[in-house]
């Protein structure tokens, strides 16, 4: 077996390819690495280095596996990404092929799920304020109410690896749960203690609205001025998803108001900009897009590819399958 990564030299190699990744998957078979000293391939570069390779393992930023890409391919069995969402990186040929796709999405979800319960708490309890406050000196807040999560309205819009992950998570704090998607039935939002809802209900009614929809062309600015100035006072605006599904302006607009509060990890423009006016709302909680993975999944990911790979060939069950159906919902970048 031939495993080519086409991940190249850098902090995002070094956190998915640590010495005990790289000591199991050259157990695999014989190993090329990007040797360019970038983190990316070029798509020439890829096609160069593809030819007599049965795995490819790719990452953020490689050159999709499309139909010119193939052509060098001919031996490419299984395309592994250590990435979640692989829309921007395989191809409806790559799936006619039968090339099986592998990605890190459920071990993503799981930890993009924990960072949002972080993010969420962090927020409706005014962490960042009372550590503030102690730091300088201080003590409790003059006005330091806080709330919790537990029997709050929360609404979820979007239904995948995260929404799954993040409903178990909230069903602790038996919360009244609503979520917006044509991709669950009722029956299933049942399992998780939820009902479906549509998003003007969710916007107008809830304590706490949190996106996990995937952005693509269907999605992107789903959000817009209609549904932010239905959000209740003192409600919560959470976004780890993706900044396009919300039409930035409107976003805007409303947060002057200061009539809720707002988490945001994405934004339109990334790193978000030193001078931009969210970082001086003090309504709004700013993170620099770090919901999820944590670092220390970033191996877990790298090692779970490498079970199903080695699984794959062995002809036994394998977990991180990618369908084409559900690659095409996923966010595009």
């Amino acid at each position: 077996m031939k495993i080519l990564v086409a991940v190249g030299d850098g902090q995002v190699k070094d956190s998915f390819f640590t010495p005990q990744v790289i000591e199991k998957l050259e157990k695999l078979g014989t190993v090329v690495y990007n040797q360019t000293g970038r983190q990316r391939f070029t798509k020439q570069e890829l096609m160069d280095n593809i030819g007599d390779v049965d795995v490819l393992i790719s990452g953020w930023g490689t050159p999709a596996v499309d139909s010119e890409v193939l052509q060098c391919a001919k031996q490419l069995k299984v395309h592994a990404h250590t990435g979640g969402s692989v829309a921007s990186y395989v191809s409806k040929e790559e799936y006619e092929c039968g090339i099986k796709v592998l990605s890190g999405n459920d071990v993503f979800a799981k930890s993009v799920a924990e960072g949002c319960l972080c993010y969420t708490l962090m927020s409706t309890r005014r962490f960042d304020e009372f550590l503030n406050s102690m730091r300088s000196g201080g003590w409790r807040l003059e006005n330091g109410w806080n709330r919790g999560l537990i029997g709050k309205k929360i609404g979820i819009v979007g239904y995948g690896a995260i929404s799954r992950y993040y409903m178990r998570l909230l069903s602790w704090f038996e919360p009244q749960l609503y979520i917006a998607s044509q991709y669950i039935t009722d029956e299933e939002a049942a399992d998780y203690g939820a009902k479906k809802a549509s998003l003007e209900n969710i916007f107008s009614t809830c304590d706490v609205i949190s996106l996990h929809a995937a952005w693509n062309e269907t999605t992107e600015g789903m959000i817009g001025e209609k549904l932010l100035k239905m959000i209740r006072p003192g409600a919560l605006f959470v976004n780890t998803a993706r900044a396009q599904l919300v039409d930035e302006k409107a976003l805007y607009q409303e947060l002057r108001t200061g009539r809720f509060c707002a988490v945001l990890d994405v934004y339109h423009e990334e790193p978000l900009p030193a001078q931009d006016e969210l970082r001086g709302m003090k309504n709004v909680l700013l993170f620099p897009h770090t919901a999820g993975p944590s670092f220390d999944m970033r191996e877990q990911v790298t090692l779970q590819l490498i079970e199903d790979i080695e699984n794959i060939f062995a002809g036994k069950p394998y977990k991180d399958e990618i369908p084409y159906e559900y690659a095409i919902r996923m966010s595009v970048q």
